[in-house]
């Protein structure tokens, strides 16, 4: 038996970059405004503006393949994991894709806000994915940093699929 796991979190240095300067400019401006705001509000705003882009690092992808199926879970979206069972999927291989193209970048993407016939994409950071074409006809990508621990665990369940 043979079981795949993989959490992922945002932690590319481009956003870490792009969300610290969106923390320093406007800690400048409030700073540069203390003489006519009180203490509170000074704290208040600081905390605000400190706390918001922060929780994007609360944010992680949780996948894992095993005997049964397909698991995933994004949070803080998903409160439990979601399950897609062997035979509930046609296709399973993992692929390259252009996040940004393909479904208008990271997160929860894609589905009738975007490119409908490429499904939807969970995903965190890279261009690579589990790539699952549903019996219903749906089509999942869920990204991975572990492509030939995926590839690998995909070929073990190869015969569960219908």
């Amino acid at each position: 038996m043979k079981i795949f796991k993989e959490e992922q979190r945002f932690t590319q240095l481009w956003l870490i970059i792009l969300l610290l300067f969106s923390i320093v400019v406007p800690v400048a401006i409030i700073l540069n405004q203390t003489d006519k705001m009180t203490t509170s509000e000074i704290i208040i705003s600081l905390s605000v503006i400190i706390l918001a882009p922060a929780i994007i690092f609360l944010f992680k992808l949780n996948t894992r393949i095993d005997e049964r199926g397909i698991h995933y879970r994004f949070v803080p979206f998903h409160l439990k994991h979601r399950f897609i069972p062997w035979n509930e999927i046609s296709k399973a291989y993992t692929r390259t894709y252009d996040p940004i193209g393909e479904y208008g970048g990271w997160g929860i993407k894609g589905g009738s806000l975007w490119n409908k016939s490429k499904g939807i994409a969970i995903n965190v950071k890279g261009d690579v994915g589990i790539q699952l074409e549903l019996t219903n006809g749906k089509k999942i990508l869920i990204g991975t940093q572990k492509k030939a621990q995926a590839e690998s665990t995909l070929e073990n369940y190869k015969h569960k699929l219908v």
